[in-house]
């Protein structure tokens, strides 16, 4: 594995069957050990790697003919790699510094303040502009691979500033950002059809494979962060080695890859406790209680010590869906559990 290693090159990447099983079914690529797909994994590797190296989160040397890594932030690359969410935290960051530096953030400010008048207009100026930017400053010269480079550094800004990104008249938002992500402002269908109904049983198949991908990403995280139950009672003495969904994932599907929903238990705690006689499908609804006062203190906990990986408005989110309620995101800790054993005792 990689991280054994201190110093990686491409192909350590390319041969693991976590990158090969993942570049196919999440990013809908061609086999990563197919010969004939070695030119455009070429570039759907060493550039993220490069911007990484360039940010310093990197180290990058040639040996022998090849360009080989090293990891000089394991605390940023951690933070990086824990949810898509903070991916773009990094990359606005980012980008937002070098176009800074660069002297070019002007010009996306005054695509800001111009779009409203005319997009179109304002669109191609920018994109003119940056044009005439790389190609006088590298060696870059094509106008294509250049405007295909800004539409990354664009959808970025878009995002956090609301405005309209690459392509259409609509602000562009996170979701969009996603790759291979379907974009429904482009679907041509009847408006008594649902989403779910328009899409082919392959979308729905591949869909689940994508929630998958993020649900073990969610509970990895949890493994890792968190060594020992979160639930301190008689039964959390030994090893935790169970991660549970706190609402089942079977009746809350799209709470599922949240961590804020996740909650890291003995196996006397998930068996006995939190799924009564280990039947799966059944919930303890106390002990559902004791798991969410639990989590409300793990998450407390982290973010006093200035840690990325809850958010409160998303536990706020989890509970609120998960109970039929709406608490305000704007609550403290304490008040969230004492509405919370609230809600329980009244049920």
């Amino acid at each position: 594995m990689i991280a054994t290693k201190p110093t990686f090159v491409i192909n350590d990447i390319w041969e693991t069957q976590y990158f090969i099983q993942n570049s196919r079914v999440v990013f809908n690529k061609p086999w990563a050990n197919d010969k004939n797909a070695k030119n455009e994994y070429n570039k759907v590797l060493s550039q993220p790697l490069k911007l990484l190296a360039y940010s310093q989160i990197l180290k990058v040397e040639k040996i022998k003919g090849s360009l080989t890594f090293s990891v000089n932030n394991e605390e940023l690359l951690d933070y990086i790699s824990r949810k898509d969410r903070n991916a773009y935290n990094f990359l606005y960051c980012y980008f937002t510094k070098v176009l800074a530096d660069s002297g070019f953030l002007k010009n996306l400010e005054e695509y800001k303040l111009e779009h409203s008048k005319s997009l179109s207009n304002a669109r191609e100026n920018l994109y003119d502009k940056y044009f005439r930017f790389i190609s006088g400053n590298t060696p870059t010269r094509s106008r294509l691979d250049i405007r295909r480079m800004f539409h990354k550094i664009l959808n970025i800004y878009a995002v956090e500033h609301h405005l309209p990104g690459s392509k259409g008249k609509f602000i562009m938002t996170f979701s969009e950002t996603m790759y291979n992500k379907k974009n429904w402002r482009d679907v041509k269908k009847e408006k008594s059809i649902t989403r779910q109904e328009i899409l082919s049983s392959q979308d729905l198949e591949k869909q689940e494979i994508i929630n998958a991908y993020y649900v073990q990403k969610a509970i990895a995280l949890i493994r890792k962060i968190h060594k020992e139950s979160e639930v301190k009672d008689q039964w959390g003495i030994g090893e935790a080695t169970q991660v549970h969904h706190i609402f089942s994932r079977a009746e809350f599907p799209e709470l599922a890859h949240y961590v804020e929903n996740l909650i890291l238990l003995t196996a006397t705690q998930h068996n006995t406790k939190a799924h009564p006689s280990n039947r799966t499908q059944q919930i303890n609804k106390d002990y559902q209680l004791t798991c969410l006062l639990a989590k409300s203190d793990s998450i407390e906990k982290s973010l006093k010590k200035g840690e990325f990986v809850y958010r409160k408005e998303s536990f706020i989110f989890v509970i609120n869906t998960g109970l039929l309620v709406e608490l305000s995101d704007k609550l403290d800790f304490g008040t969230i559990k004492t509405e919370l054993t609230r809600i329980y005792n009244a049920a």
